[in-house]
């Protein structure tokens, strides 16, 4: 998550009007302001060391943020090695955390005023507003919830629409329901010997998305797949261990036993998945 937090700071290259006599107030009125601040504020303490190394006088951080918004690297007095201390680290940087924190949504951005308020405290080692050393066990929470609010904001309709398909097929005639909440409809049944966590499986299989969409198919390849049951997701493996060999089921895998918020291309974050399954053999 560090690597997170480093990259927070490409937010500044938008910066373009910061000058030396500029003063840098923290506004902390939300969530993502708070977290805002503290990217910066803990970035700006780790970035001291690197300053000291260029040999950078704090007094001209200014210049060290417009540096880094330029992106270009020359000279070697004070004020140009503040700048261009700044252009450096601007340029190691790469633009992903607004996309990691709020899941590619173009709306929703880190406060850039937060980010370098919480930036200059950090290199000037000013802790009135929060202390670095304390805010820092807390901003992976702190990014794992907004990253949660900002999924559920773009992709809760899958998982709406997910629910209801589930609480719908579970009426239907010949669809079962394990405790963990994965369905299954015996297509075959088979006499065949149970498969455990530890076993290795030959299987043809088809998955698709509950509105049809095919992702992925052995059959489209023309031969079976042979796999550790474990290494599949969560509902697929526990299908299997209550399969005996020769069966063939349809099941039906909830988000939260698939892959979850995870975007995996083809399918979306909280997307419930459909499989038939055909187990063909224990592999020896």
């Amino acid at each position: 998550m560090k690597k997170l937090f480093y990259f927070a700071l490409v937010a500044l290259a938008a910066i373009s009007s910061v000058s030396c006599g500029k003063k840098y107030h923290a506004d902390l009125h939300s969530e993502v302001d708070t977290f805002s601040y503290a990217v910066g504020l803990t970035n700006g303490q780790q970035i001291k060391p690197f300053l000291a190394q260029q040999g950078v006088d704090t007094a001209y951080v200014a210049d060290f943020i417009r540096g880094f918004n330029d992106g270009i690297k020359a000279g070697d007095d004070q004020k140009k090695n503040a700048y261009y201390a700044g252009i450096e680290m601007g340029m190691r940087m790469g633009n992903g955390i607004n996309k990691q924190i709020f899941c590619n949504d173009e709306n929703y951005k880190l406060s850039r005023k937060n980010i370098v308020a919480g930036l200059v405290d950090g290199i000037k080692g000013n802790k009135e507003v929060m202390d670095p050393e304390a805010i820092m066990p807390q901003m992976d929470l702190m990014a794992k919830n907004i990253r949660a609010k900002a999924m559920e904001r773009k992709y809760g309709s899958n998982k709406e629409k997910g629910e209801k398909f589930l609480a719908d097929n579970a009426k239907k005639e010949g669809v079962k329901t394990l405790p963990s909440g994965l369905q299954y409809k015996v297509i075959k049944e088979g006499e065949g010997a149970l498969p455990t966590d530890t076993t290795k499986v030959r299987i043809n299989y088809e998955g698709k998305t509950i509105d049809g969409n095919i992702f992925d198919s052995s059959y489209k390849r023309g031969e079976p797949v042979e796999m550790m049951v474990r290494q599949n997701i969560k509902g697929f493996a526990e299908a299997l261990t209550h399969m005996p060999v020769g069966s063939t089921w349809e099941i039906y895998i909830p988000a939260d036993l698939a892959y979850g918020d995870n975007d995996m291309g083809q399918i979306e974050p909280y997307s419930t998945l459909i499989f038939k399954v055909e187990l063909l053999d224990i592999v020896k």
